[in-house]
């Protein structure tokens, strides 16, 4: 058995990556995600090198959408690592499917073909391997290597962190029963941490970093407007001003462009035209998540920052 399996890529129709920062502006924003000249910026470094993107944020600011946009601007899979408090290498890479074996085995033993060698092989082979995100991300695709999210990594826990070191940087993983796995061209690695914890920095040296900021009202406003554009310019304006007004208020949970886009979609649903203390007091469950923020909101304090929301858009 080889210590080490690489795997042939497919040679068919790759596409082509970021010509220019500009190239990266224009592409992502024709998939839909108008991302800042910084973050442009750290999109094509990290083609060029070939190293993981790390972008940390507040929750809803687009980070995971940044992993959506790139795939889609490329042409290449898009591979989710959705992580979770308790999750391992294992989970994360592969597992054998356990129920095929099992048939396989009594099948063998009712026909009389249990060679014990020859059997031992055949279940711990391809056929009865279930490849997890980490895994399948080693693989060739068509179009080129993939793109990787391993999203909310701080829900993590410091083991799993040390594996990926190994993951990370030789772009590698070991299957005990097949060896090691090493990708033919590294997968374009996003990660992503809403910070409720500290990432290790180990983890971090490997990466490019970017904070992922809230977009300034301009940007904001293209956003709804490529993601919901049956909205009016009006509306689609003075959602944002009064989205943006809102992040300025002391809350428990400021709404992000995840929200916006969402509440967007709510006042179209009922055929608002403009907003209103009336309709915002109705439909604060789209933007506002803690039932403390959506009481602050109650009463004059919705008039107030609908009235400073006006303000701003005039003012533009």
């Amino acid at each position: 058995m080889p210590d080490c399996i690489h795997l042939d890529r497919d040679g068919g129709g790759m596409a082509q990556d970021f010509e220019s920062i500009d190239a990266v502006q224009e592409r992502l924003a024709a998939s839909g995600y108008m991302a800042d000249r910084a973050l442009a910026t750290v999109v094509f470094l990290a083609l060029r090198l070939g190293r993981p993107v790390f972008l940390e944020g507040a929750a809803g600011v687009g980070k995971t959408e940044i992993a959506k946009a790139i795939a889609a601007a490329l042409g290449r899979r898009l591979i989710r690592l959705q992580c979770y408090e308790g999750l391992d290498a294992a989970s994360a890479v592969y597992e054998w499917n356990f129920a095929a074996q099992m048939v396989a085995i009594r099948t063998a033993e009712a026909a009389g073909t249990a060679e014990r060698a020859a059997l031992q092989a055949e279940l711990f082979g391809e056929d009865y391997l279930i490849a997890r995100p980490l895994l399948e991300a080693m693989r060739p695709q068509p179009g080129g290597a993939p793109v990787l999210l391993i999203d909310e990594i701080d829900r993590t826990d410091a083991p799993f962190e040390a594996f990926l070191l190994e993951a990370l940087s030789d772009y590698q993983v070991t299957i005990p029963e097949l060896g090691t796995i090493a990708a033919p061209e590294p997968p374009i690695t996003v990660l992503t941490s809403n910070r409720t914890r500290e990432v290790h920095d180990a983890l971090k040296r490997r990466c490019l970093y970017h904070w992922v900021e809230y977009p300034d009202f301009e940007r904001e406003a293209r956003i709804l407007q490529a993601r919901v554009p049956e909205a009016s310019e009006a509306l689609s304006r003075e959602v944002v001003a009064f989205v943006q007004a809102l992040r300025g208020e002391d809350l428990f949970k400021a709404p992000g462009v995840a929200e916006t886009i969402d509440w967007a979609k709510c006042l179209l649903a009922l055929d608002v035209i403009e907003l209103s203390p009336e309709v915002i007091a109705d439909t604060l469950g789209a933007l506002l998540k803690y039932q403390d923020d959506i009481q602050r909101l109650e009463g004059s304090e919705a008039r107030r920052i609908l009235d400073a929301a006006r303000a701003e858009v005039a003012a533009q």
